[in-house]
């Protein structure tokens, strides 16, 4: 043979010897994988999503490690600002004392509402669809808002306490790290007996299975009554800690 090839062929031939192409090859071994995660996450009680990946049982996950990344920095302005002398500056002016706090916890939604756009979409260009409604986006956009209202408070509280600027941000790797022990990522009957009962009975995993549910417009049942618990009481004990806090701080 003469050694040529057919780019329009399964397989490319070497001297004499037929091998198959790395296009044909490559678009086998993507379809097999597809498969076999698949067939993986059903046997461990993962619901398939509507589309490719990420679907809708990895997106929840994600997005609450994109709010805990997110208010780090929050923590980190915060610490910033209290270090520079600007808290004193504008105490002097003729305005609320707490309004200077309040400016850093209403700009953390705004930012962080940013990151979680910029995440579905990155979602939806890799393939992930949902045939929610629109009610169910706006309860699964609201349960959102205040998981990071409750975040933000207690980032409030580590930028007052913080001692450094590393300090600051630290805070937020337990918080980043809880999804991984949660519903998010592995299905809890899959866990060893004691971090089991760990995941099952923390706030990410109601929380992310209330998300899932509304993703895949299954019933929440009792489970959004829990993550809007979890959410508001740790809301309000972050908010009179961090308050307390503050006071303290300016006093």
């Amino acid at each position: 043979m003469d050694g040529t090839t057919d780019s329009s062929r399964p397989f490319r031939t070497f001297g004499s010897i037929p091998r198959p192409s790395a296009y044909t090859t490559g678009r086998s071994s993507s379809r097999a994988s597809r498969g076999v995660l698949t067939a993986q996450r059903r046997r461990r009680g993962v619901p398939a999503g509507h589309g490719g990946t990420p679907d809708a049982a990895l997106l929840p996950g994600i997005l609450l490690i994109t709010i805990a990344s997110g208010v780090a920095y929050t923590a980190l302005r915060l610490f910033t600002d209290m270090s520079s002398g600007i808290f004193e500056r504008f105490h002097s002016m003729p305005i609320a004392r707490s309004s200077v706090l309040w400016a850093h916890v209403l700009t953390s939604p705004v930012a962080n509402l940013i990151s979680l756009v910029l995440v579905v979409c990155v979602a939806l260009l890799m393939g992930f669809r949902s045939g929610a409604d629109l009610l169910a986006w706006l309860a699964a956009a609201g349960i959102l808002l205040l998981f990071t209202l409750a975040l933000t408070w207690i980032a409030m509280l580590a930028g007052l306490s913080a001692k450094s600027a590393e300090g600051g941000g630290a805070f937020a790797y337990p918080l980043i790290f809880l999804p991984f022990l949660s519903s998010a990522f592995v299905p809890t009957n899959t866990m060893p007996t004691s971090v089991r009962w760990f995941a099952e009975n923390q706030p990410v995993t109601s929380i992310v299975n209330t998300l899932r549910a509304l993703f895949t417009q299954q019933p929440v049942g009792t489970g959004i009554w829990i993550a809007l618990a979890w959410c508001v009481g740790i809301l309000i004990i972050a908010y009179l800690v961090a308050t307390a806090a503050y006071r303290h701080r300016i006093s």
